[in-house]
């Protein structure tokens, strides 16, 4: 391809043209002169073609369906066929094609339909052959009984007998002639062509993959992936899951990208769009780059087009039909890209453009569920497609466009009904709004138009869709209210850009005239890129910079610069820019920044940018901590397209010159908008001249789409697109989604269902914006790693008002904390403080969980000086003190044992943060804390995150008034206590004994009151108190009980105050479930939280039991101290089967990567693997238990804590008992085998083994 001057002359050439440019549809079989070059963006439905012809610039554009069996064979080739004037079957001349550059979904749909190879082997080391499925152990949704992970996508695995270690020792050497014989077999008997080769510690010691991955070409397997060509990072999980999907995707799209070029002319230049955001040649391309090919291109268009049109600073709004992508970018600052995503229930390690999803597009079904307005996650989709395309849909976000005016149904394309001849439906939509508007107004108490519930259910996608915003951009430090512009495209955006940009306070939006094929748009402008990286794991120090940071950066450049020339043999070296990066962390934790590292940087300059870095993002710096450069990175970049953006000015429309001039519409006609209705001026967008202004409200249609100008919004049509400006004194920047105007002459205290969903999301978001923050800001890896950790906001009496679904044993258990610290100072307490407390006697849980509590004072105006909310986190900080590390001891028998007691401390007065006195409490006590300073680093995280809550909390305040966003925290009380009366009236009453393996039993009598839909829990026959750590605080009862009701309702509900309003919990003093000082409660949090919640199931009936424990695992020693909770089997319930090695009920803390747990602590992981059969069996059997085996490398003190090792969890309805879960260690010296109880300790020596077997799920119903 061409640059330099030629490209300029094209660049003006493609500005010359005409702006009456439209998307072609019909084929014209003349054929065309000139050159072209073809810029194709493959959708699952839609593929879009942008042509350009390199001379004169001419500049079409094409839509054609994706799949079309009966008229073509690929619509890519049939829009070029198209644009060139070509028949059918024509050959496609060489002469007329310069270029070709693609992005596709082909790689993305075959992950989401699970349609890749079908038969797929896995190679990995012995020990591990269900690394992938038992992932990090979380399970997806913590309120799911029924839990769903993502199925593996290889077919079967095979286990590779070598081992070596992190630091390259051969532990076990490879057995070639075992592996060439049994690779064989797999392919000749098997049936397999396709493997995926990832071994322990492969990434960086890469012999044993690299002879597994020749033995498996020599054998003539057809696609073979290995992890350290595939991904070269530290992570068995994610790079395993990213070599397999690689091998899983690589032959479908090679079989596509075959496809195509067999039908293109031969050594046509064809290049195919990362996920990155950048071009590769075909031969290049591969699985795990494909995954966001299209929606890449897309970011791309975004980001070149705007700062070209003068937005440096965006926020990338794409919807369609069923969902919105959206996505951040600053021009100082690059693309923005996550190198580790989930996609398709499948973690990937690739670099991939930063993009957010969420289930709101124009085909989202709107309802009403009794109390609140609700649209999505359904999506009418194409067939039947919304109630205006006559096909008899529901209602659906178009339809409300539809209903409030704003979509002209005479301005529409007419391809509706069986002829395909008739348009929208707007009879229907009206019939089915008035029917929906009676039911609503009975409940509100006043009467609904159809016209305002159809504004409401836009309401509340608009706030589905700014939150989704706010998380690519607020959560992470971007004031988007700065010099931000919403960049519009997708063919339902213009509709909601003013909306969603009003609500976030962006006063500037832009509608690109390319806005319906912007992503092929995108592949033109993309450059060549190639991005090559590898973990270094080294301590930045003077000593290591210069050949263990330089050095890698040194050799990935020429391999950057090497994989751009293979692609690019016309390339100029000297055009390409090689963008140098280093990731950078604090020893001890897993979160790493990206720093610039150009020639001649230092280790100081390195670590003094992390630090200045750190504290900029986070909060905080620890200059005194080691610094670790985690990976290197190159990026090499080859402009070698010089396509000016002003190319879409040919797709702009064309009514001459109007520069200041206020344009006339077509007509006028009566919408409905949020401040009710108005008159609002229709416009043809090709009749507008350039430079004209548009006044809002108004609608400006155009073949492809159509722009709704809101009222306090004017529109100017530019070369580049059309700009929408929000009026001075109209700006938003309130909660993100509230309505701009609010129902008129609605009492502030009344129950209005569009309002009761704002809120509800609105306050959840709060909830989850503050444990974001908490979880960058934190230090320690319980908390920034492990997600051990709450966040929860509170009505000014400490009811709980929304929690965000972080761990379950902290569920509706804060607010004893916050009525603790309401009730303990009264009225001393000042604007700037913040209390914190551990107190297991007063709604504390254990002492590692430490909870801040900061009161939300009113400002200026109503309740000016008062109390109106309250804000808390809680997290587990990684030691508290105690008898053992990490606060977590098998056989303490009183509180002091476990750590230091905190009860209502004021750690922050009037804004200044008391690190003397915290300092005291921490270490002058029996047992000290061991790490002050990391205390101090989570303790400041806290605060920073509460600190957030009540920012977000004052907009709700500023923007809807003090009494109404109080008034509606009770409503959403009241909205979660309907929805769990509604799960009560379906239980019946019942009783269950559950006995501990210590002999302790907790009992519960359900009782089930069906006429008041109330349920009375009575622990009355619960053992007393123990002199053992099994004690469980009631707030930890509470949280049980809340967990399992809320489980109950299958329904995305709030998780506050409201669903305990019906239960009666009945807790005898002096019990288990109701310790007094100073009892020792450690256990009780783990594991008789996990007792308690099978013991209510069993008591109803409705499932039978999980593991029943957490399997609490602590090790440590001067040097180093380590914890974690190991996965089990979940219990079966009816219709289901319990999931295989996964965390249960009251824990969903993740697990430590085994790579990374052996290069951080002196262990080795010999085995993890689950216990197959181990389930009990019935019509649906429990999920198995998993064996997992670590042998230690210095010694240690090894601590315990679990149950279920002597009473099995049991089955339901005549399903059988899970296994028993077991735990020993096995003597280096001796062999012998040293067998652990439920709670024990051990000091173990180099080569010492603990191998701990975990419990099963009870079966459900008898086996037939």
């Amino acid at each position: 391809m061409a640059t330099g001057a030629g490209a300029t002359r094209r660049a003006a050439a493609v500005r010359a043209v005409p702006r009456s440019a439209r998307p072609t549809q019909a084929r014209n079989t003349t054929p065309r002169p000139g050159r072209w070059q073809f810029w194709i963006d493959r959708g699952g439905t839609f593929t879009d073609v942008v042509a350009v012809e390199d001379e004169s610039g001419c500049f079409e554009t094409l839509k054609l369906l994706s799949e079309n069996p009966e008229s073509y064979d690929d619509a890519a080739v049939e829009g070029i066929r198209r644009v060139l004037g070509l028949c059918q079957n024509d050959p496609i001349p060489a002469h007329s094609v310069s270029c070709v550059k693609m992005g596709t979904t082909v790689a993305t749909n075959a992950l989401l339909e699970r349609k890749g190879e079908a038969k797929l082997l896995f190679v990995c080391t012995k020990g591990f052959r269900d690394v992938l499925k038992i992932g990090y152990q979380n399970r997806p949704k913590i309120f799911d009984r029924d839990i769903r992970k993502p199925d593996v996508l290889y077919s079967e695995c095979y286990e590779c007998d070598e081992r070596v270690s992190v630091d390259g020792e051969v532990l076990r050497e490879l057995d070639e002639e075992a592996v060439r014989r049994d690779l064989a077999a797999f392919k000749h008997e098997g049936g397999y062509d396709c493997c995926a080769i990832a071994l322990l510690h492969g990434y960086r010691h890469t012999s044993h993959e690299e002879r597994v991955g020749a033995i498996a070409r020599e054998l003539g397997y057809s696609q073979v992936s290995v992890s350290h060509e595939t991904v070269p990072l530290v992570k068995l999980v994610g790079r395993g899951d990213t070599t397999v999907v690689d091998a899983y995707l690589s032959p479908i799209l090679r079989r596509y990208v075959d496809k195509v070029e067999r039908e293109l002319p031969e050594g046509c230049d064809l290049q195919f769009m990362q996920s990155n955001g950048g071009l590769t040649s075909s031969r290049a391309f591969r699985g795990k780059d494909a995954i966001l090919s299209g929606p890449a291109g897309g970011i791309v268009a975004c980001a070149k087009t705007a700062s070209e049109c003068g937005h440096p600073k965006i926020v990338t709004f794409d919807m369609g039909g069923t969902s919105t992508d959206v996505a951040h970018y600053d021009a100082a600052l690059g693309y923005e890209r996550t190198y580790e995503s989930v996609v398709a229930g499948v973690r990937v390690r690739a670099p991939m453009m930063d993009i957010h999803t969420v289930a709101s597009g124009g085909g989202s079904v709107c309802r009403f569920d009794g109390n609140r307005f609700r649209v999505g996650p359904q999506s009418a989709g194409a067939d039947p497609g919304p109630c205006s395309y006559r096909k008899g849909g529901p209602l659906t976000i178009t339809d409300c466009n539809v209903m409030c005016g704003k979509i002209v149904p005479e301005l529409f394309p007419s391809v509706f009904g069986p002829d395909q001849n008739e348009p929208l439906d707007a009879e229907a939509v009206i019939r089915k709004f008035r029917d929906l508007a009676d039911e609503a107004s009975a409940l509100a108490g006043r009467e609904m138009t159809p016209q305002e519930c159809a504004q409401g259910f836009l309401s509340v996608a608009v706030d589905q869709m700014a939150l989704a915003i706010k998380k690519i951009s607020v959560q992470r430090g971007y004031d988007v209210t700065r010099g931000y512009t919403l960049l519009c495209f997708g063919g339902a955006g213009g509709q909601h850009a003013c909306l969603v940009a009003q609500s976030l306070g962006i006063a500037k939006v832009f509608v690109h005239p390319l806005s319906g094929v912007l992503s092929a748009y995108g592949m033109g402008l993309a450059d060549v890129i190639a991005l090559k990286e590898r973990t270094v794991e080294v301590p930045l120090s003077d000593g290591t910079f210069k050949d263990c940071a330089l050095g890698p950066l040194e050799q990935l450049e020429r391999e950057a610069l090497g994989a751009v020339r293979e692609q690019r043999p016309d390339a100029d070296e000297a055009a390409v820019s090689l963008i140098r990066r280093l990731m950078v962390r604090y020893a001890g934790t897993d979160t790493a920044m990206a720093l610039g590292c150009a020639r001649g940087r230092t280790a100081g300059e390195v670590a003094r940018d992390f630090h200045e870095a750190h504290r900029g993002q986070f909060g905080f710096a620890l200059e005194g901590r080691e610094v670790i450069v985690d990976t290197a990175t190159v990026e090499a970049v080859w402009a070698g397209g010089g396509f000016s953006t002003a190319a879409a000015a040919a797709a702009a429309a064309g009514g001459g010159e109007g520069e200041g001039r206020r344009a006339e519409p077509k007509e006028t006609r009566r919408c409905h908008f949020a401040g009710g209705e108005m008159e609002a001026g229709v416009y043809a967008l090709e009749d507008l001249g350039m430079g004209c202004e548009v006044p809002g409200p108004a609608i400006i249609c155009e073949k492809v789409g159509t722009t709704v100008v809101e009222p306090g919004w004017d529109a100017r049509v530019l070369p580049g697109g059309i700009e929408m400006i929000m009026r001075e004194g109209d700006a938003g920047g309130g909660p993100a989604g509230a309505p701009t105007s609010q129902p008129a002459n609605l009492p502030a205290d009344a129950v209005d269902p569009i309002l009761l969903e704002i809120f509800n999301n609105t306050f959840m978001s709060v909830a989850e914006q503050m444990g974001l923050a908490l979880r960058n800001t934190a230090y320690s890896v319980n908390i920034k790693e492990r997600l051990d950790f709450s966040c929860a906001i509170f009505d000014q009496h400490g009811g709980l008002v929304a929690n965000a679904p972080h761990m379950p044993v902290h569920l509706g258990s804060m607010g004893e904390s916050v009525r603790i610290v309401i009730s303990r100072n009264g009225d001393d307490v000042r604007p700037g403080d913040s209390f914190m407390l551990n107190d297991p006697y007063n709604g504390g849980t254990h002492l590692p969980d430490i909870t801040v509590v900061t009161p939300v004072f009113a400002e200026e105006g109503e309740g000016e000086g008062e109390i109106i909310f309250y804000v808390a986190s809680r997290g587990h900080h990684a030691d508290v003190g105690g008898i053992t590390p990490a606060s977590m001891p098998a056989n303490s028998t009183r509180i002091e044992e476990e750590g230091v007691l905190i009860n209502n401390f004021r750690v922050v007065s009037a804004g200044q943060f008391d690190e003397r006195g915290l300092r005291d409490l921490l270490t002058k006590c029996e047992f000290p804390c061991r790490s002050p300073e990391t205390n101090e680093a989570d303790l400041r995280a806290q605060i920073a995150a509460n600190a957030l809550g009540i920012r977000e909390l004052r907009k709700m305040v500023s923007h809807f008034g003090l009494r109404r966003t109080q008034a509606y925290m009770k409503h959403v009380q009241d909205n979660a206590e309907e929805c769990v009366r509604r799960a009560i009236s379906k239980l019946s009453s019942g009783e269950y004994r559950y006995e501990m393996d210590d002999g302790a039993v907790v009992a519960v009598r359900t009782s089930i009151d069906v006429e008041r839909r109330r349920a009375t829990l009575d622990f009355e026959g619960t053992s007393p108190q123990a002199g053992t750590n099994f004690n469980a605080p009631k707030p930890v009862c509470r949280a049980a009980a809340m967990y399992v009701f809320r489980t109950l309702v299958d329904d995305e509900i709030p998780m506050n105050e409201g669903c305990m309003k019906a239960i009666e919990l009945r807790i005898p003093q002096g019990t288990l479930l109701s310790p007094s000082y100073p009892a020792a409660v450690v256990a009780g949090n783990v594991e008789t939280s996990q007792v308690v919640t099978d013991c209510i199931y069993g008591a109803l009936g409705v499932m039978a039991a999980s593991q029943g424990t957490m399997n609490n695992v602590t090790f440590g020693n001067q040097y180093h101290q380590y914890y974690e909770t190991i996965c089990g089997g979940a219990g079966a319930g009816p219709g289901f089967d319990g999931c295989d090695a996964v965390h249960t009920h009251m824990t969903n803390s993740r697990m430590t990567d085994p790579e990374v747990l052996e290069q951080r602590y002196p262990v080795r992981l010999n085995r993890f693997e689950i216990r197959l059969g181990s389930g009990g069996r019935g019509r649906w059997r429990g999920g198995c238990g998993v064996d997992r085996e670590i042998e230690f490398l210095e010694p240690m003190s090894l601590q315990v804590l679990s149950n279920r090792r002597r009473v099995a969890p049991y089955g339901a309805m005549g399903g059988g008992e899970g296994e028993l879960g077991r735990h020993w260690v096995v003597r280096a010296e001796t062999g012998k085998t040293e067998a652990l109880g439920s709670c024990d300790q051990a000091e173990v020596g180099p080569g010492d083994v603990f191998v701990v077997q975990t419990p099963s799920g009870g079966g459900y119903g008898l086996q037939e």
